[in-house]
C-alpha cells in the first residue's frame, strides 16, 4: 500500500508547490502594479498642488500618450529581452508617462469634485478586481473574447478621434458630449474584458521551473498589462462620471 501512495503523494507535493509559486509569482504582479499606481497618483497630484507642474503636465500631456501608444506596441521585446535593469526603467517610464498623460483630466475633475475622482478610483479598483479574478479562475479559454475586445477598442479609438475632430470644427455640444459618453462606457466594458484575458495570459506564463530572473521579468510585464487597463478604465469611469454630472 505504501508503494501505491508514494506516487499521489509526491503529485501532491509537487501540486501544492506549483500553486505557491504560482500565488507568490501572481502577488508579484500586483504589488509592482500597486506601486505604479500609487506613482501615478504621486504624479497627478503633484501637477495639481504645483501650479507649475501643472502647466508642465499640461504641455506635455499628447505627447506623453503618443509614448504610452508606442511602448504598447514594443512592450513585450523591451521587458521581456534584456536586463532586469531594463525592464524596471520601461515600467516607470511606462507609469511616469501615464500620470503625466492623465493629470490634466483628473486635475480638472479634482478641481470641479473631489469626490468624483474618488468615486472612480473605488469603481475602477471593483470593475478591475473582479475581472482579474475571473480570468485568474476562469477555466474558459478567454483568447477570442480579448481579441474581440482588441479589435473593439481599436474601433472606439477611431471613433474617438474622429469625434474630437467633429468637437473641434463645430464645438462640443450635446450630440458631442452624448457620443464621448458612449465611447467612455464601450472603453470600461471592453478594457474590463481584455483584463480578464491579460489575467489568463499571464497566469499561463508561470513556469516553475525557470529561474528568478525570468519570473521577475515575467512580473514587471505582466504589471505593465494590468497597471495600463486599470488607469484606462479609472480614467474613463472618471470621465463617465464627469459626463454625468454636466448634465444635472
Amino acid at each position: 500500500m505504501a508503494e501505491l501512495r508514494y506516487p499521489s503523494q509526491t503529485r501532491a507535493g509537487s501540486q501544492v508547490a506549483f500553486d505557491q509559486g504560482l500565488r507568490s509569482y501572481m502577488l508579484g504582479i500586483y504589488n509592482y502594479m500597486a506601486l505604479g499606481v500609487a506613482v501615478t497618483a504621486v504624479i497627478v497630484m503633484a501637477t495639481f498642488t504645483i501650479p507649475a507642474l501643472g502647466a508642465i503636465a499640461n504641455v506635455l500631456a499628447f505627447p506623453a500618450m503618443i509614448g504610452l501608444i508606442g511602448m504598447g506596441f514594443f512592450a513585450q521585446r523591451l521587458l521581456m529581452g534584456g536586463s532586469i535593469g531594463r525592464a524596471h526603467m520601461v515600467y516607470w517610464i511606462y507609469v511616469a508617462l501615464w500620470g503625466i498623460g492623465i493629470a490634466p483630466i483628473v486635475n480638472r475633475y479634482l478641481g470641479i469634485d473631489p469626490s468624483m475622482v474618488m468615486t472612480a478610483f473605488l469603481s475602477a479598483s471593483l470593475t478591475f478586481g473582479a475581472m482579474s479574478l475571473w480570468g485568474y479562475t476562469s477555466k474558459r479559454d478567454l483568447t477570442g473574447m480579448g481579441v474581440i475586445a482588441g479589435m473593439a477598442l481599436m474601433g472606439l479609438l477611431v471613433a474617438a478621434l474622429v469625434n474630437l475632430v467633429v468637437a473641434m470644427f463645430t464645438g462640443v455640444g450635446a450630440g458631442t458630449m452624448m457620443v464621448s459618453m458612449l465611447i467612455s462606457f464601450g472603453f470600461v466594458i471592453f478594457v474590463s474584458l481584455i483584463t480578464a484575458w491579460e489575467t489568463q495570459v499571464i497566469k499561463e506564463m508561470y513556469v516553475e521551473s525557470e529561474g528568478g530572473e525570468a519570473v521577475a521579468r515575467k512580473s514587471i510585464f505582466g504589471a505593465f498589462m494590468l497597471y495600463g487597463s486599470f488607469v484606462s478604465i479609472f480614467v474613463n469611469i472618471l470621465q463617465i462620471l464627469g459626463f454625468m454630472n454636466s448634465n444635472e
